[in-house]
């Protein structure tokens, strides 16, 4: 049986921190994220479940929309580009997955099962494309009607049984005129990537990113959500008494809006860094990072601490203007941290962020920790050794 790996895309950027080979997911390296407010699309991390697939083109590629209540018909890229409208918006994506190393590091003895990501799963870019609700509206949906409760997304990757990633969203999110979600062709200007959906995927802003489907094969109307395995058996948050043993996917609903989430890129996290004094007792040091929160939850405020939480101070932000609700893209944030006068030794330095709904992240990783790993928000850490 041939690999299906064999045949993958070839110009992926050498500095993606590797979390699996094949199917590849990479991170963007962590000190690059601050940069700048849009990711470049050569170091966007990358997130496939299967095998990307190679086959598809701009001239043959069509796609499916049908359902409950929806007249069935198929769409090339052309007939989406010339019939709807194109929008461009900038938001955030965040695979469900990233800091997971935070949750894996914690103290609990139970098992976390999931890649290793740390903080880097996640980017900004403005992506262009035709609104879902213009697709959907075109071919008859009744949003009045009660039994459609879930538009479910395929994508054209698959597995060796042909098995293929589907997810969906709830028709409320894809009927919303200020929801935002595009079935997107361009990256930041660009056309997509293999990796990153060519030719056509959902952007579904302020959602896990696992809904945003990749080279979308089809969009169905349902009374019910994706049957897919990640969108029933993946991707859902339990209790912190749940383990491998004892859980019933059943009991919990599939991610959709992501919590309010901050890290710090820089000083690196991960090892200690030697901070000298040079003989003057004032001391600051430049913290950098980003923020962002789900829901289109904007961040209004980013707070620093050098003493475990007890004083903290406010970073400067930087973001991109957008209407409150629809706060898609992330904030970046810079501090120049205050060390305590004639401190010497390890400190650590901790962040916290908070969304427009005020909204802000957990201190410790026990009361948040699940069995996958997912939602990690903790306060950021990293260890600063001052010196003489």
């Amino acid at each position: 049986m041939k690999n299906p790996y064999v045949d993958q895309p070839t110009d992926r950027h050498p500095s993606l921190g590797v979390r699996s080979k094949e199917p590849l997911n990479a991170e963007t390296p962590l000190e690059l994220l601050a940069e700048s407010l849009l990711t470049p699309n050569e170091i966007f991390y990358i997130r496939n479940h299967l095998p990307v697939p190679m086959r598809l083109s701009d001239d043959t590629y069509t796609l499916r929309v049908g359902g409950d209540g929806l007249k069935s018909r198929r769409l090339s890229l052309g007939d989406l580009k010339k019939r709807f409208k194109q929008h461009t918006i900038v938001a955030t994506i965040q695979c469900t997955g990233n800091r997971r190393k935070d949750l894996m590091d914690s103290p609990s003895p139970k098992e976390i099962k999931g890649l290793k990501w740390e903080g880097s799963a996640i980017g900004t870019a403005t992506w262009t494309g035709v609104l879902l609700r213009d697709v959907l509206i075109a071919a008859g949906i009744d949003e009045s009607d009660p039994n459609i409760r879930h538009i479910r997304f395929e994508g054209h990757d698959e597995d060796i049984t042909g098995s293929t990633y589907g997810a969906s969203i709830p028709v409320s999110k894809a009927m919303d005129p200020r929801g935002d979600v595009l079935l997107a062709f361009e990256m930041n200007g660009k056309e997509l990537s293999r990796d990153h959906g060519y030719p056509l995927r959902v952007l579904v802003p302020g959602v896990a990113a696992c809904r945003s489907v990749k080279w979308l094969k089809s969009i169905e109307a349902h009374a019910e959500e994706s049957e897919s395995f990640w969108q029933q058996n993946d991707y859902k948050s339990f209790s912190p008494n749940v383990d491998w043993d004892n859980v019933d996917w059943t009991s919990s609903p599939a991610i959709q809006n992501m919590p309010v989430t901050s890290a710090i890129t820089e000083p690196a996290p991960g090892r200690t860094h030697v901070v000298k004094r040079d003989g003057d007792d004032h001391l600051t040091v430049t913290v950098k990072g980003y923020a962002w929160s789900g829901g289109g939850n904007g961040i209004v405020r980013v707070d620093v601490s050098v003493d475990g939480g007890t004083t903290w101070q406010d970073a400067t932000l930087k973001k991109i203007d957008q209407q409150p609700g629809r706060g898609w893209a992330w904030a970046l944030w810079e501090c120049e941290v205050e060390i305590p006068k004639g401190h010497t030794g390890p400190i650590d330095v901790v962040a916290k962020a908070m969304d427009e709904s005020c909204n802000t992240q957990p201190e410790r990783a026990e009361g948040i920790w699940n069995l996958r790993g997912v939602c990690c928000n903790t306060w950021p850490r990293i260890r600063l050794d001052i010196s003489d």
